[in-house]
C-alpha cells in the first residue's frame, strides 16, 4: 500500500482558535480516560497519562487519516508539510513535541508569530495542521 500525497497548495492552515478548541475537546476525552484508568489502577503517577495520551495520538493521526476526536469535530487535521499522511514515528514526535511544548510554553506561542502556524511539535514532526472542508 502506497502512502497518497496531497498537494499542500490545495489546503488552508488550520487557526489557532480551531486547534485551540480541538484540542481541548481531545484533553476532556483524555482527561476521562485517564481519570478511570487512575482510580482503577490506584497510583500509577504520571506514567499511564504519558501512555493513554501517546496511544490516543498514535492511534487517532496514523490510523484516522491525522485526525484525532476534537480534530474530526473541527475539521482539521494532520499533514506531512510534503502533504503525505503522518507516520507512526512521526505521530510519537509530534507527541512528545507537544510535551515539551507543555515544559516550555513558549512553544505554543510560537505559532501565534510562525507564518505556517506550526508550534514546536510540528517543526519537529514536519507537520501541518490544515482544515479539512
Amino acid at each position: 500500500m502506497t502512502a497518497q500525497v496531497y498537494e499542500k497548495a490545495n489546503y488552508e492552515l488550520a487557526d489557532i482558535g480551531t486547534r485551540f478548541i480541538a484540542w481541548s475537546i481531545d484533553g476532556a476525552i483524555l482527561f476521562i480516560i485517564e481519570g478511570a484508568g487512575f482510580f482503577a489502577a490506584h497510583n500509577p503517577g504520571l506514567s499511564i497519562g504519558f501512555i493513554f495520551g501517546l496511544a490516543y495520538t498514535w492511534f487517532f493521526l496514523t490510523r484516522n487519516n491525522g485526525q484525532t476526536l476534537g480534530m474530526m469535530l473541527m475539521k482539521i487535521r494532520v499533514m506531512k508539510t510534503d502533504g503525505s499522511p503522518i507516520s507512526d514515528a512521526d505521530a510519537v514526535i509530534r507527541f512528545i513535541g507537544t510535551i515539551i511544548n507543555f515544559v516550555w510554553c513558549i512553544g505554543w506561542l510560537w505559532m501565534l508569530i510562525d507564518e505556517n502556524r506550526q508550534g514546536w511539535h510540528d517543526k519537529l514532526a514536519n507537520t501541518y495542521v490544515v482544515k479539512t472542508e
